[in-house]
């Protein structure tokens, strides 16, 4: 078994090869000096497909994929996301990048400004999804600290026609439709800075999650809230006790079993670091109901850098592996689903994203 973990910077992209998920041989930074926020590794075909969303400095916001596990890399000639002219924007970065289980070949993306594209080519080309755009509730979103940006996108594993999307600042939105409608699904999630603390639309969700058995049981992390949602987004319920914090940006579901999750608590929006200044990771295994410190071969000494929202992630390895980086530019991987950790990498730049998986 070869795992491959790919580590999105903010200047460049990493990749690490791996036959035990101890022992690890990188290379990079492919694109140098560029910030790679949203990866996926799309195993569907018979060669894994690595699609990266690259933005640079000088030449702006690209998606360039390998079909060789990095060796090589193709971008085409034309911007493969590009918003229409009559839209007035022009994109700042690709947020997100997820390979549809349902439908062959059809890759999405999520975007800043808040926009969602799709790809019927494995990632090649993708064109806007002009319903959400045109969404009545659009030109009231808000950016978040991070920006305005699709950041989580969630296809249906069985019903192509059901589609969630998150972004910070705008909170849940669904498509039943395979994404000519969407509605705001955000009942339950908190809007602290707001007054009108529960409103329609406008929170700032910082990550959703599906789980892997029951596709309608969703988990999110919000900005100040954690909460699990059992009819696919219509209701969210706090699962937030026993955590240190309800602030913190990832939320990682179990590749396989039912009420695994994963989360990286931080003190609170304006205290970014870790609660007691302690690096651990905290899973349920029932759903949100209880939660556990996972903390066995994590730097012991005080810990202050933060986990961005795709910084962290599980691969499709049994038992599962787990992964997170950091903005100090440490990454850390456990190969018995969070029991314990070793170090993969040290002194990389500032983590923006972490994907894994068997190829």
């Amino acid at each position: 078994m070869t795992v491959l973990l790919a580590l999105g910077t903010a200047k460049g992209l990493f990749l690490a090869l791996s036959d035990d998920r101890r022992s690890w041989r990188i290379s990079g930074p492919h694109f140098p000096m560029t910030g790679v926020y949203g990866l996926c590794v799309d195993k569907r075909g018979g060669t894994p497909r690595l699609i990266a969303g690259v933005t640079s400095s000088h030449f702006g916001p690209s998606v360039a994929f390998s079909d060789d596990l990095g060796a090589t890399w193709q971008e085409p000639e034309r911007r493969p996301v590009a918003f229409p002219a009559d839209t007035g924007a022009a994109l700042e970065r690709v947020w997100q990048l997820v390979p549809d289980p349902v439908v062959p070949g059809r890759v999405w993306a999520g975007t800043e400004p808040s926009a969602l594209f799709v790809s019927d080519d494995g990632g090649v080309t993708f064109e806007m999804v002009r319903a959400l755009w045109d969404h009545p509730h659009r030109p009231h979103w808000q950016p978040g600290f991070g920006g305005q940006a699709v950041h989580t996108v969630l296809p249906h594993p069985r019903n192509p026609s059901e589609l969630l999307v998150a972004m910070s600042a705008g909170g849940v939105y669904r498509s039943a439709d395979g994404g000519a409608s969407w509605k705001a699904d955000n009942a339950g999630i908190q809007a602290t800075f707001m007054p009108d603390r529960f409103p329609e639309f406008g929170q700032c969700v910082h990550k959703v999650g599906r789980d892997a058995v029951n596709p309608d049981r969703l988990y999110a992390q919000n900005h100040h809230g954690v909460y699990r949602s059992d009819d696919g987004g219509g209701h969210w319920d706090s699962i937030a006790d026993g955590l240190p914090s309800d602030f913190g940006f990832p939320m990682v579901a179990h590749p396989r079993r039912a009420g695994v999750i994963y989360n990286f608590p931080l003190v609170a929006d304006s205290m970014r670091f870790p609660a007691d200044r302690r690096c651990r990771v905290y899973r349920s295994q029932d759903a949100g109901g209880t939660w556990e410190a996972l903390s066995d071969g994590l730097p012991a000494e005080p810990f202050y850098p933060s986990v961005l929202r795709d910084a962290m992630c599980a691969d499709d390895a049994d038992p599962a592996g787990v992964y997170f980086g950091t903005r100090s530019g440490e990454v850390y991987a456990s190969r018995d689903e969070g029991d314990s950790w070793s170090r993969v990498a040290s002194h990389l730049p500032d983590v923006l994203c972490v994907r894994a998986a068997v190829v």
